[in-house]
């Protein structure tokens, strides 16, 4: 008997915790399709079969053989793209059971509020101004803001047409393939273990200094460890499971904590804008530019990281009621408001203190201390807590979601991609983020973890530009020759003088001849794109002043990733090289089965008897 497999998206349930059914009739490819049925299965459950369902890991034979093909395998998964229904559709049956549909544009307003605001501001604004910028760190928050205003915008229009949980690996992996998604998500994971770590770890400096001088007085001194190792922290364990835990019980739970949380410190950031201008002296802002424009811009790099954490928004579009309307009031609002009060904070310490005075330590603090207002210091303190665990709380969501889609691709074990019929939320992959960064934090000291941090932020907000032009102006077999070479070269030449700049910037050249060839050079590569004729028009949104603006966000980026140093590029460099490795052994092998038993599928037709007789 022959059985039809339809190539057309399948009608599921609107109930958002009910199974859902992709088609299983086929047991030729039941060691697939098994997983994603559900059929009265346990969520809690441990089997080889749950971590690695793929013909290729079905045993030894089977597992050498496809590791004999790895060449053919490797250039079919870098060449393959993955489409608009594939990442809505398709991938999520590998969940079993859909995330519940219960954000609005007021809480992911809120969400990126407390992602973004949490204790940066405050810790690095008093050292760049003192050590880089001056009373400009104004205008290097500003400058940042507007990068970071570009991604987002870019992000927006991805996830109003493509709301799924997967954010910037979904999005990167249908217009530029698998394996560039595949080398963004796996550093973004681990910038996102380490950052958390980070957190943790500063929680307890941070606790600690209310209740003593000694920011290490909560944490534990093994001697017998390695320095940098040898300072156990319980606590920061204890607020990151905290912080999961109340992550994985529900989606709208988190987000109703947060905005509660985050009203409070708005209120006292309010405070802090308001007492710093009226204690202010115009006369601190002179001179305004103590270090150049240099100054300016090696700040803005640092700064950046203040405005990190909006990508963990965009990673739960999967379960916004309205993506067409919420993500984009909820992104773009977000941080615009952001922005603005990053640059009035700013303005409002420099004017209170002497940049020459501020202290690189605790800015804020001492500088209501020397207006005799010793006791807003632990109002400041207290802020940055809260920024802290509500950056850990929607850090937790954002990455787990990520996590999610990786695992539905088959990447990582498609275990990991489960969502609990009740809670709604990917316990497992909350798990393995969580374990992860409890094991960073409780050993690794804050002057490691921050040394593993890298670029790898940019360079996937850069890779995103790129992606909405892929997007914009190429559509496999429907763009022309000639205009695909336009859209080539356009964007070569975009991509090597925004590289120029930041050599020559990062290189200490201040000749006037060496910016007017590389920056005319991109104007013009942007304009050879602006004059190529557009393949695809955003349904809902998309992002104004295309190419003009993607192409800015791609200049900005790499320019900022050029301020950061050797080192950033040489971890990015290491840490993708390690992370080849396990590709090339597991995770182009399970992607590539999955791709190619789709298009088995895809191939069955009524009345035949196998796969090449439709026979089952």
């Amino acid at each position: 008997m022959g059985i039809k497999i339809s190539s057309e998206p399948q009608d599921f349930p609107s109930n958002l915790t009910i199974p859902l059914n992709p088609p299983t009739a086929t047991a030729g490819m039941d060691h697939l399709t098994q997983s994603a049925t559900a059929s009265g299965r346990s969520y809690w459950r441990f089997s080889k079969h749950d971590f690695y369902p793929e013909p290729t890991f079905q045993n030894l034979s089977t597992y050498l053989s496809a590791l004999s093909k790895t060449p053919h395998r490797l250039k079919d998964r870098i060449l393959d793209r993955s489409s608009d229904a594939r990442e809505l559709i398709e991938c999520k049956k590998q969940s079993e059971n859909e995330m519940k549909k219960c954000l609005t544009w007021w809480d992911l307003m809120w969400l990126g509020f407390g992602s973004v605001v949490g204790s940066g501001i405050f810790s690095i604004t008093g050292q760049e101004a003192h050590d880089h910028a001056g009373p400009a760190i104004v205008l290097s928050y500003a400058v940042s803001g507007l990068s970071a205003l570009l991604s987002v915008f870019c992000y927006t229009e991805f996830a109003v047409e493509i709301p799924i949980a997967g954010g910037s690996f979904s999005f990167l992996r249908i217009e530029l393939g698998d394996f560039i998604a595949f080398i963004a998500a796996g550093n973004i994971l681990l910038e996102g273990l380490v950052g958390a770590a980070g957190l943790g770890r500063s929680w307890t400096s941070y606790f600690a200094s209310i209740v003593s001088n000694n920011p290490d007085f909560l944490r534990i001194k093994v001697d017998s460890f390695a320095k940098g190792f040898n300072l156990l922290d319980p606590l920061a364990v204890v607020i990151l499971a905290v912080a999961n835990g109340i992550a994985v019980t529900g989606t709208k739970r988190t987000s109703v904590l947060n905005w509660v949380s985050s009203i409070f410190g708005v209120i006292v950031i309010v405070f802090v804008i308001i007492v710093g201008f009226v204690h202010g002296k115009s006369e601190n802002l002179e001179p305004f530019f103590p270090f150049g424009a240099e100054g300016v811009f090696t700040a803005a790099a640092v700064v950046y990281w203040s405005y990190t954490g909006f990508d963990m928004v965009a990673n739960m579009a999967e379960e916004v009621k309205k993506p067409s309307r919420d993500i984009p009031v909820g992104l773009v609002g977000s941080m615009s408001l952001i922005t603005v009060v990053y640059c009035l904070m700013s303005l409002a310490l420099v004017m209170m203190v002497k940049y020459t005075q501020v202290d690189v330590n605790a800015a804020y603090s001492y500088a209501f201390v020397g207006i005799g207002m010793k006791w807003a210091k632990y109002l400041v303190s207290i802020v940055a807590l809260k920024g802290m665990t509500t950056s850990l709380l929607v850090g937790s969501m954002g990455q787990a979601r990520y996590t999610t889609q990786i695992a539905r691709s088959h990447m990582i074990p498609p275990y990991f991609a489960l969502v609990h019929p009740k809670t709604g939320t990917p316990v497992y992959a909350t798990l393995l983020i969580t374990t992860g960064s409890c094991i960073l934090a409780f050993f690794s000291s804050l002057d490691v973890l921050s040394s593993v941090l890298s670029f790898s932020t940019l360079f996937i907000f850069m890779l995103m530009a790129v992606a909405l032009l892929v997007r914009r102006y190429y559509v496999k077999d429907v763009t022309p020759k000639c205009d695909t070479i336009k859209f080539v070269t356009s964007l070569f030449v975009i991509f090597g003088s925004s590289l120029g700049i930041t050599i020559l910037w990062s290189s200490k050249y201040r000749g006037w001849i060496g910016y007017v060839v590389t920056i005319g050079s991109w104007f013009l590569g942007t304009l050879g794109l602006a004059l190529t004729s557009k393949q695809r028009i955003p349904k809902v949104w998309g992002v104004p002043l295309v190419p003009w603006l993607p192409s800015l966000s791609i200049a900005m980026n790499l320019f900022l990733i050029g301020s950061l140093g050797a080192a950033a590029v040489w971890r990015f460099i290491i840490c993708s090289v390690i992370m080849l490795v396990y590709y090339v052994l597991a995770g182009v092998h399970a992607t590539y089965d999955m791709a190619h038993i789709d298009q088995q599928e895809l191939k069955l037709e009524p009345g035949k008897g196998n796969f090449s007789d439709g026979t089952l």
